[in-house]
């Protein structure tokens, strides 16, 4: 089966997470010109209020192609602290959040350089804590179909982009505890499913996959 090429992104969404399910290589993109406003450098979790999205502030890049493994993380504001606090105040009373909360708390005070090392840290805290094992590669140089077979997954998955889209990945309905307020909200941040789902997120991520990589 074909490779799967993925961009670097903070608590990425559902969608992204069913890529990781593979028994092939995944490779994940460091050396595509950084893109504003995308999973990047922020994420959408289920608010008290509704979606809400919380994004990194970034260094403005010194020149207009910059790579998005050399973007380097704002002390802009207290975002470390605001980010924590919305988490919190969004999941808090999910079944399983008061478990992986001390998990993710010293990503929040702990002060980064790099976005793609905060971004592929909680990626793989998220991985072992789902308990799924992908074959991570990160790339030399952009990667272009003449070098590897692979499917290309950089752009499909973005803010405003319909998941229904992609013909593999069907959203997973779940227990989310806001349903009542605001009906199921699909395709949200990774923690989403952990938080509410706990020991059943593998579960539901396999169930999101409408072409199976097993």
């Amino acid at each position: 089966m074909k490779a799967t090429c993925l961009t670097s992104n903070y608590l990425a969404p559902v969608q992204y997470y069913s890529k990781l399910i593979s028994d092939t290589p995944v490779y994940i993109e460091i050396n595509e010109n950084y893109i504003k406003q995308s999973y990047r450098n922020r994420c959408v979790i289920a608010g008290a209020n509704g979606p809400l999205t919380l994004s990194i502030p970034v260094v403005k890049p010194t020149t207009p192609n910059s790579p998005t493994k050399d973007i380097r993380i704002s002390d802009h504001g207290n975002w470390r602290h605001l980010h924590w606090n919305a988490i919190i105040s969004a999941y808090n009373s999910t079944p399983f959040f008061e478990y992986y909360q001390d998990d993710f708390a010293p990503f929040y005070t702990k002060k980064y350089t790099f976005l793609l090392d905060m971004n592929e840290q909680l990626r793989e805290l998220i991985c072992t804590l789902i308990d799924i094992q992908p074959d991570i590669h990160y790339t030399s140089e952009y990667l272009t179909p003449d070098k590897i077979d692979f499917e290309d997954y950089r752009e499909m998955i973005q803010p405003g982009k319909d998941s229904i889209t992609d013909p593999a990945f069907n959203s997973p309905f779940y227990y989310q505890v806001f349903t009542s307020r605001y009906g199921f909200l699909p395709n949200l941040s990774i923690i989403d499913i952990l938080f509410n789902m706990g020991p059943e997120s593998k579960l539901v991520l396999m169930q999101s996959i409408k072409t199976s990589v097993l």
